[in-house]
């Protein structure tokens, strides 16, 4: 009875032993399996923190070139308000040039027209005198042969009352800067003509003073100097 006894805890044992063992087998072809699966979230999260930098350097870097955005479009207003006050600064300094331009011009004028009076005022005075002159010496002007200090003679035949004529403003010649009218194969001129001159017949005398005179026909009271050549 015992060596049956003892034959079958020895085939239990057998039988036990060989179980066991897998069963260990088996636990530790397990922890590999257990460590790996372990270590692929450690992994996952490994490869997801750089798609989580990169996602948040995107702002960082989106905001970086924002920047030169920005301080165009802040610096836009700015050149626009230097060009505005620039374009104002020419405007005011064109519009001041032009004001000491017309002041100038006004002076000059101002200047250009006292001249003229003061010259007027001399020649009427001169006039004045040669018509004082002429007005003594109306009815004793020379007689036919007698001459001027140059050498102009004065004769009858062709000077005096007996041969007025009418004389045109623009007529004669314009010669040396001066209006020069023919008379009595002479040419006789003056600074500045009277406005009855062209409106009257006119003769030339010779003066007892020595002077030649311009003498209205129609009214001897108008009488002026004039030069001859």
């Amino acid at each position: 009875m015992k060596p049956v006894i003892s034959g079958m805890l020895l085939l239990l044992f057998g039988v036990t032993v060989p179980a066991f063992a897998q069963e260990e087998h088996h636990e530790e072809s397990a922890k590999p399996a257990q460590h790996e699966e372990q270590a692929k979230p450690a992994a996952k999260q490994e490869q997801a923190k750089p798609q989580k930098q990169e996602q948040q350097a995107k702002p960082a870097k989106q905001e970086q070139q924002a920047k030169p955005e920005k301080q165009q479009q802040q610096a836009k207003p700015q050149k626009q308000e230097q060009q505005a006050k620039g374009q104002e600064q020419n405007q005011q300094k064109h519009t001041q040039q032009q004001v000491k331009d017309q002041q100038q011009q006004e002076n000059k004028q101002q200047q250009q027209q006292a001249e003229t009076q003061r010259n007027q005022e001399k020649s009427q005075q001169h006039q004045q005198q040669a018509n004082g002159h002429a007005q003594q010496s109306q009815g004793q002007y020379a007689r036919s042969g007698q001459k001027d200090r140059y050498g102009h003679e004065f004769n009858e035949s062709r000077f005096g009352p007996n041969h007025h004529a009418r004389f045109e403003e623009n007529g004669g010649r314009y010669y040396n800067g001066r209006r020069e009218y023919s008379y009595g194969s002479y040419w006789f001129y003056a600074g500045a003509y009277p406005a009855w001159f062209y409106q009257h017949d006119v003769y030339f005398i010779l003066g007892a003073d020595g002077l030649w005179y311009a003498v209205a026909y129609d009214d001897p009271s108008l009488i002026f100097q004039v030069n001859i050549e």
